[in-house]
């Protein structure tokens, strides 16, 4: 079985005025639905309200991330299963609740972790 990321950028989920609630309802139902199915790893957001820091191999401090790189932002759900085909499944019932498209990835296996 494979880690899989379903993402995707806070610009990305444009929802219409009166429709945030029934939004936040379906995405929580596909959160509950994966728990049910013994696939859920992680859900959540990057919390916009604390900025990045950029840690160094010597333990120094700058605020912010890579200025190079676009900013990480947005929700995630990590699911664990068995095929690519049941990912894109999950995926497609993530975006249906958050009403925009999903990225989807997998993680690589680290032996050690």
């Amino acid at each position: 079985m494979a880690k899989y990321l379903i993402s995707f950028p806070s610009a990305a989920m444009v929802v219409p005025d009166g429709e945030l609630e029934a939004v936040g309802r379906d995405a929580h139902a596909v959160i509950e639905a994966a728990k049910a199915a013994g696939v859920h790893v992680f859900a959540g957001g990057i919390d916009d309200s604390v900025p990045p820091a950029l840690v160094s191999e010597d333990g120094g401090v700058a605020q912010g991330g890579y200025p190079w790189a676009p900013a990480l932002e947005g929700g995630f759900t990590v699911l664990e299963l068995p095929s690519r085909e049941e990912a894109i499944v999950w995926a497609a019932r993530i975006a249906k609740a958050c009403r925009c498209a999903q990225e989807l990835r997998v993680f690589g296996v680290d032996p050690h972790s």
